[in-house]
């Protein structure tokens, strides 16, 4: 299995802050989520975010209510233990458990919960002893790419490119919530190109539609997928770009219908379904005989027309418009209005056991 493949095909719900530190509602979350997912038979990994809040918040800072990142990092701590809990029960429920680390520290926790995947912040993209750190443990990573720099992105891949270690990469746009005309959905053409040996995914804040962006990004080659997610059942108030559970399922069912339609990779010729052959076979014209022809008449371009014609149904045995050659000679003579048989014809077609059959199999 491609060291990588964790990623394919991959949701990533995140869950974020939204259990404002309340063991509780992070489990009632977990659990209608991976309800949703198990219902639309997809492969998700449910995320939530560590920092160390001691550390993380600078001691002189700590009653900076006016900050609001200050305000709702502390709003939102939550023990380790909890975090034990709803990793534990992620994992029962048959979702991935994954976290965005914010501090080294909160590295550490990864490490200790075994989290098999590790979010990179838009934010920390270029944030190196942060990224260090995350290194060293080996995990498998995504990052998202929100108001990054090129070189910060070109960095960062080849970082981990010359540690072997697994990166996915995310198109986002960091605005909270995103406009449709703020999507930007053409840079996943980019970042495929870009880094073709790196599975490219889509992060998304939009609000106004949970189908079309995925279909969009699906089609252009996006192969994990991301969104806060959040319940409204209690009176907390929901940010508008974060899905609820009835949403999540039009995510997933619009990921499937986009799947479906966009069919097998777009790297080679597909090979035609049997019922696609026999409808266009039906369509196909047959070469007839516009005049009585002897026994080994050679069929020359130049003379086509006053030899031969072509016209529908193509019968079975019959040379098609498909097949007649320029130099090709009767093995029998051909009355006029006979079809033209392959039986009755010197053609590499009629030496060709295979090509032989097939020509007889079609036709009325």
């Amino acid at each position: 299995m491609k060291k990588d493949a964790i990623f394919e095909e991959l949701f990533v719900l995140e869950l974020a802050n939204n259990h404002w530190g309340k063991l509780e509602r992070g489990l009632k979350i977990i659990e209608e989520f991976a309800q949703v997912v198990r219902f639309n038979n997809v492969k998700a990994a449910i995320k939530l975010q560590f920092r160390d809040v001691d550390t993380f918040i600078h001691k002189d800072a700590i009653d900076r209510s006016d900050i609001r990142y200050i305000k709702k990092t502390l709003d939102t701590k939550m023990s380790k233990e909890n975090f034990k809990i709803m990793v534990d029960t992620i994992k029962r429920l048959g979702c991935i458990p994954m976290a965005t680390p914010f501090d080294e520290a909160s590295v550490d926790l990864c490490v200790e919960l075994d989290m098999p995947l590790i979010k990179i912040a838009s934010s920390d993209i270029n944030d190196w002893p942060l990224i260090e750190k995350i290194a060293k443990t080996q995990i498998p990573a995504i990052v998202s790419t929100g108001g990054s720099s090129l070189k910060d992105m070109d960095d960062l891949v080849k970082f981990f490119a010359n540690r072997n270690i697994p990166l996915a990469i995310n198109h986002c746009v960091s605005l909270y919530p995103s406009e449709d005309s703020e999507l930007e959905i053409n840079q996943v053409d980019f970042l495929k190109e870009r880094y073709p040996n790196n599975v490219i995914g889509f992060s998304s804040h939009e609000y106004t539609s949970w189908d079309i962006s995925i279909a969009i990004a699906y089609a252009k080659g996006a192969r994990t997928f991301e969104r806060h997610i959040d319940i409204d059942d209690d009176g907390i108030p929901v940010s508008n770009y974060c899905t609820l559970p009835q949403q999540a399922d039009i995510w997933f069912k619009a990921y499937n219908k986009a799947k479906e339609m966009c069919g097998a990779p777009g790297t080679q010729k597909r090979i035609p379904p049997k019922k696609e052959v026999e409808y266009l076979n039906a369509l196909v014209r047959g070469v007839y005989a516009r005049r009585d022809l002897p026994k080994g008449y050679v069929i020359k371009n130049e003379n086509f027309e006053q030899d031969f014609y072509m016209a529908i149904p193509l019968l079975k045995g019959q040379v098609s418009c498909r097949e007649i050659m320029n130099g090709e000679t009767l093995l029998d003579e051909l009355k006029k209005d006979a079809m033209l048989k392959i039986d009755i014809i010197d053609s590499p077609y009629s030496r060709n056991p295979q090509l032989k059959e097939m020509i007889y199999n079609r036709g009325f």
